[in-house]
């Protein structure tokens, strides 16, 4: 359809300008109450943190960071996933690699249920972080409350899982091999003590 001068005259639905949308969001997320999280395990993946978040998580990465005096163990079962899990243990002697992220709050009961924080399954532990030469104050991070005697030895899914968000966040090449190698371990030693039990 056109008029006499030749011109069309269509009413196009403009598109929303994708700086502009940008822009609004994050002005919207700096006016959101926010809590800085550690996480160590499978959280440190983005992709499966979203899976229990609702949304993408990638834009709360502040970065790689360092919990020190405390190490992983795997001294909890998963109900959910039937195979160890990671926590931390207060040692002195050690460091824990892992990502910092700066969550809205709205975020913080789905990370409690992610985390069997009414179960009595883990609990926040509040810590500092070293990250970007910098130390961040009262970070969340979770541990376990009923801690094993002994370490449980993850299935696949979770070894994967973790690894993958290591890598993807940039923890050090060095930390991400003694990451595989502890879990590799542990489940060469359950998968020996299932040889015995069937013989």
């Amino acid at each position: 359809m056109s008029n006499q001068s030749g011109h069309s005259h269509h009413n196009w639905v403009q598109p929303h300008n994708p700086v502009n949308l940008k822009l609004k969001l994050q002005q919207k997320r700096l006016q959101e109450p926010m809590f800085y999280y550690f996480a160590y395990g499978s959280c440190m993946c983005p992709v499966d943190l979203k899976r229990s978040l609702g949304e993408n998580t990638h834009p709360y990465v502040v970065g790689t960071g360092i919990l020190q005096d405390y190490r992983l163990g795997f001294y909890v079962c998963s109900p959910t996933r039937n195979c160890g899990v990671l926590d931390i243990v207060k040692d002195a002697k050690a460091n824990v690699k892992g990502v910092l992220y700066r969550l809205p709050w709205r975020l913080s009961e789905y990370l409690d249920i992610r985390e069997g924080v009414s179960q009595g399954l883990y609990r926040h532990e509040i810590v500092d972080i070293h990250c970007q030469d910098r130390v961040y104050k009262d970070v969340r991070t979770y541990t376990v409350v009923n801690k094993l005697t002994q370490e449980i030895a993850p299935n696949d899914w979770y070894f994967n899982v973790v690894l993958r968000g290591a890598i993807t966040c940039g923890l050090p090449e060095e930390y991400c091999w003694h990451l595989f190698n502890h879990m590799y371990q542990l489940q060469r030693l359950y998968q020996e003590k299932q040889v015995v039990r069937s013989a």
